[in-house]
């Protein structure tokens, strides 16, 4: 059961994703009168599907199969990817028997500039389309809360908190020049805004104004991971949403609802808090409290080796809130500028890891943490999980219009350079492009794959 609480989410979000993007190709291409020969969701070898001419079949279409214009849709071993195999287009598939004759009217090569580049800019267009909708939707449905509190009452000892120099009590009033009013805008403040820069924080201490300051390259390294936030605002009450049965919160009987008071006496009053205890013994005995119906109860635990009890938190928030709420339109234009902020962040943090300010080990992910992701925001919640599909498919849509052999940006770059010098690019340049591109792709995923491992296995 474990294997499919990551799996089930892994699949519906590279699903959602993927055949969002490559409908925006099929889409464009037909309205621009190509024929689409393959639709595809996974890579390599075919397991099933349909189309007018066969019906339903399982396994691998004859070599010599000619659809006649109609699409086989198609489900593919891999669940990683997908693709649109648009006709008389040099793509990934290598195809190049169509050379042979000339441009039919149905085929790609006899269109104009404009149409090629529909039908290859449409799966980023309906990527970006996907993550306006959802940030709009989320928003439009719940509103936007906000806690209305700048006063800092935890700090995590060795955390960005303790760095800057907070201690319990500080008010939070500016943030490089920026007057804050609430928590998400001082978190965003010291992670997210200004990214790489230094941060200087005025903050009233004792009645008094004072300046404090840290280095872009330190705070940098809270958006990978590497260093904690650290600090919590006191107002929180953290109780379980849900519980991982072979866990040390499954097997000491922790259930859902509960909610966790005190760790060796001392009172859990914010996430942070809790995971910076907890983080300190780890695979040590702790006596923890929690309530239950009212009821106190109490037993002693063992965090993992990762310093976790193994149950999904969930966090409510005792203090001051306020809801914004929004009109469809305010919605829709609320997940546009989330969605160019998100591009914005993407883009700097990538301008980061070339600088060296962040490590490219920590920041990149292969299909295992983005299994892991997925597995996580689903326990945590339907909006969580919705969100960080968004997240992910803006990152796709920024990552294909790259101008990089065998993406979507590489193609475009061939369309405007014909389009430039008036006559296709030689076939043979073109098919050693490719394949430069598809190696690369290649070895990039390999150090995906062991960026991943090396998290999971700490090696």
């Amino acid at each position: 059961m474990e294997f499919l609480s990551y799996v089930i989410p892994f699949i519906i979000v590279i699903a959602v994703l993927v055949l969002i993007h490559e409908f925006g190709h099929f889409i464009a291409a037909r309205m621009s009168g190509m024929r689409t020969d393959i639709f595809a969701f996974g890579m390599g070898y075919r397991l099933f599907g349909f189309n007018k001419k066969t019906g339903f079949t399982f396994g691998k279409l004859p070599d010599d199969f000619d659809g006649g214009g109609f699409c086989d849709y198609r489900v593919c071993l891999f669940p990683i990817g997908g693709y649109v195999k648009i006709a008389g287009m040099v793509d990934e598939s290598m195809d190049t028997k169509f050379l042979a004759s000339e441009p039919m009217p149905w085929e790609f090569r006899s269109k104009n500039t404009f149409q090629k580049i529909f039908a290859i800019s449409a799966g980023v267009i309906m990527n970006t389309i996907l993550a306006i909708g959802i940030f709009a939707g989320i928003i439009f449905f719940q509103g936007k809360e906000k806690l209305i509190t700048t006063t800092i009452n935890y700090i995590e000892p060795k955390s960005l908190g303790d760095k800057i120099g907070f201690i319990q009590g500080d008010k939070v009033i500016e943030i490089n020049g920026k007057k804050v009013n609430n928590w998400q805008e001082v978190v965003e403040g010291l992670t997210l805004k200004d990214l790489g820069n230094k941060k200087e924080i005025r903050i009233i201490r004792n009645g008094h104004e004072t300046d404090l300051k840290i280095e872009g390259k330190t705070s940098l390294k809270t958006i990978v991971g590497e260093l904690p936030l650290g600090i919590s605002h006191g107002n929180e009450l953290v109780f379980i949403k849900d519980v991982e049965t072979l866990s040390p919160a499954g097997k000491l009987g922790l259930k859902e609802n509960d909610t966790l008071k005190s760790i060796n006496r001392e009172q859990i009053t914010s996430f942070p808090q809790l995971t910076s205890i907890l983080g300190k013994n780890k695979e040590k005995k702790i006596l923890l409290e929690w309530s239950r119906n009212g009821k106190i109860m109490a037993d002693s635990v063992a965090p993992n080796a990762d310093g976790k009890l193994g149950f999904v938190p969930g966090i409510h928030y005792s203090g001051l809130t306020q809801i914004q709420n929004y009109s469809l339109f305010q919605a829709v234009a609320f997940g546009w500028n989330e969605t160019v902020h998100s591009v914005e962040l993407f883009i700097r943090s990538i301008i980061q890891i070339f600088k060296g300010n962040i490590s490219a080990k920590q920041s990149l992910g292969g299909p295992i943490m983005i299994a892991k992701s997925a597995a996580v925001t689903a326990k945590m919640g339907i909006d969580n999980f919705l969100n960080f599909m968004a997240l992910l498919s803006i990152t796709l849509a920024v990552i294909n219009i790259l101008p990089f052999p065998a993406l979507d940006g590489g193609h475009l770059v061939f369309i405007l350079v014909e389009a430039i010098i008036r006559k296709e690019i030689p076939i043979k340049i073109k098919m050693a492009i490719q394949n430069f591109g598809l190696v690369v792709l290649l070895l990039l995923m390999l150090f995906m794959f062991y960026n991943d491992f090396a998290r999971i296995f700490h090696f």
